[in-house]
């Protein structure tokens, strides 16, 4: 049974470049594939235990009937211009999820090797008895790969794999 999502690109841009907008939280909602995040409020993340609030409308999903919510981003790990990984807080929750959703990146000739991923093996079991997950598809994280190329290297083309390259 599938219970992590883990998509690779190519992007060419720093990873430093890259980080700072994984780290924004308007970053979060600028590459966004989903629909769902609307707004953010808070600063740049900079260490494990930082977190941001997310404006969100499920609407863009159609899938529940949540209308307009918050959520906190929580980090939970963080590694500067390598890694970076957060789960979702919500206060409207009895339960906490136990998601998480997460960059990786290794610099590669002519840019970056850039890995996202979405985990729910680790879900609370009221949550995996629900049978919602995966909440977003392995396409909406390929998507938001692409918006962050085009974000962070507009009309740059894709660098060449070289041998070097882990994606």
């Amino acid at each position: 049974m599938v219970e992590r999502f883990e998509v690779h690109r190519l992007i060419p841009a720093s990873p430093d470049t890259i980080f700072r907008v994984l780290c924004d939280p308007a970053g979060h909602v600028a590459i966004d594939s989903s629909g769902m995040l609307m707004s953010s409020t808070g600063g740049p993340v900079a260490a494990v235990g930082n977190s941001f609030v997310v404006h969100m409308d499920r609407e863009a999903l159609n899938d529940t009937p949540l209308e307009l919510y918050d959520v906190t981003v929580s980090i939970t790990g963080f590694e500067p211009d390598r890694h970076i990984e957060w789960t979702i807080l919500a206060a409207f929750l009895d339960q906490q999820i136990g998601h998480v959703y997460g960059y990786s990146l290794e610099p590669c000739d002519g840019g970056s090797s850039v890995t996202s991923y979405y985990d729910w093996s680790r879900i609370d079991p009221v949550w995996k008895e629900r049978a919602i997950f995966p909440i977003l598809s392995e396409t909406n994280l390929r998507a938001t790969l692409g918006i962050l190329a085009r974000t962070v290297a507009p009309g740059m083309p894709r660098p060449i794999r070289p041998a070097t390259c882990s994606a």
